[in-house]
């Protein structure tokens, strides 16, 4: 691991995706190299990309990647990072490189990088180094960092507790066209993009998606509660509905690179309104204490565990097998040093 920071922070490539491996394999001394890249980060846009399987977010991550890496008029060059979380083998326990066959229009691009990760059963579709993925991935100084969720329905709106724009993805003939709403996953929804809109039916999903945020519309005003985000929003009384975030719903057909620009433009609106309505700081400090708080319960369980005598252990578990106590009392029983049979 010797240099592996200069390395990452000149962006070099192989040293990048060699600590993204180490980061996943919990090599020794990785922990040290993240932290060492920690103050250099809190740069890049992340953005959440999720939504059902098969509404095609991968082509979609392709077109709206392919548009950033191709300027127009007075736009400026910036490098972008993609983190796929693909499905994980039930024989290997790696990622199954599902998504990165449809992103060939990047291929090749060195101010392009791009990563399967597997989810490895994680809930919400988020492996847990996804975190320490973004430090070095912000560090190496890529702008804009997409993370592509595996499209698993409910739990995936802990991707809001990682991104600072969430882009939710429908596509018509999907089946209930209200199934997002009923997940909830509207709530999360930053931008809503219907892909695949050369298909029939796309303006149906358009129009139902449209009451959907007209119904919630304004319960986020004068004060009261909403969750969003993945937490529970208490909107300032002093903040006037306009100038308050509305999702905006946008039409593509990504394989055909058609309403990228209009979802570039959108993105980009949003990252405004992040910047100037101080919203930007209040997502960081979310996505850092989600990560905290992660670290500490995944410490703190470890150093219990290897505290509680092996054979104690054994015979709480053993009695929770044999339904003599429910798991919530086998807790109790081990953290309290109790056990009935003592």
């Amino acid at each position: 691991m010797e240099n592996v920071v200069q390395k990452v922070l000149a962006g070099d490539r192989l040293a990048i995706s060699r600590l993204i491996t180490a980061v996943e394999n919990r090599q020794d001394g990785v922990a040290g190299v993240i932290d060492d890249l920690f103050p250099y980060g809190g740069h890049a846009f992340i953005i959440g990309i999720t939504g059902s399987p098969g509404c095609g977010k991968s082509s979609l991550v392709n077109s709206l990647a392919y548009r950033i890496r191709h300027p127009r008029d007075n736009e400026k060059t910036q490098k972008v990072a993609i983190v796929a979380l693909d499905p994980t083998s039930a024989f290997s326990g790696g990622a199954l490189l599902g998504d990165r066959v449809r992103m060939r229009d990047l291929a090749g691009d060195e101010g392009v990088f791009i990563r399967s990760m597997a989810s490895r059963g994680a809930l919400g579709g988020l492996n847990a180094a996804i975190f320490q993925v973004i430090h070095i991935l912000d560090s190496a100084g890529f702008d804009f960092i997409f993370i592509e969720t595996v499209g698993v329905g409910q739990s995936e709106i802990e991707i809001a507790q990682l991104a600072h724009t969430v882009i939710v993805v429908e596509a018509p003939g999907m089946g209930d066209d209200i199934q997002a709403a009923k997940a909830g996953i509207l709530e999360i929804g930053d931008i809503l993009v219907v892909n695949k809109a050369d298909r029939p039916g796309a303006d149906l999903t358009t129009q139902i998606l449209q009451q959907m945020l007209e119904i919630g519309k304004g319960s986020a005003f004068e004060g009261q509660q909403n969750f969003h985000h993945g937490f529970l929003y208490q909107a300032p009384i002093e903040m006037a509905p306009s100038d308050a975030w509305q999702p905006a719903i946008v039409q593509t057909c990504a394989i055909k690179q058609e309403g990228t620009d209009a979802l570039y433009d959108e993105v980009n609106r949003h990252h405004a309104y992040l910047m100037d309505s101080h919203e930007w700081k209040k997502r960081e400090k979310t996505r850092l204490v989600r990560e905290f708080e992660q670290s500490l319960k995944e410490a703190v369980f470890i150093r219990l565990r290897s505290e509680f005598p092996q054979e104690r252990y054994s015979r709480v578990l053993n009695g929770i097998m044999e339904k003599q106590f429910s798991p919530n009392q086998g807790v109790v029983e081990l953290m309290t040093r109790t056990l009935k049979k003592d």
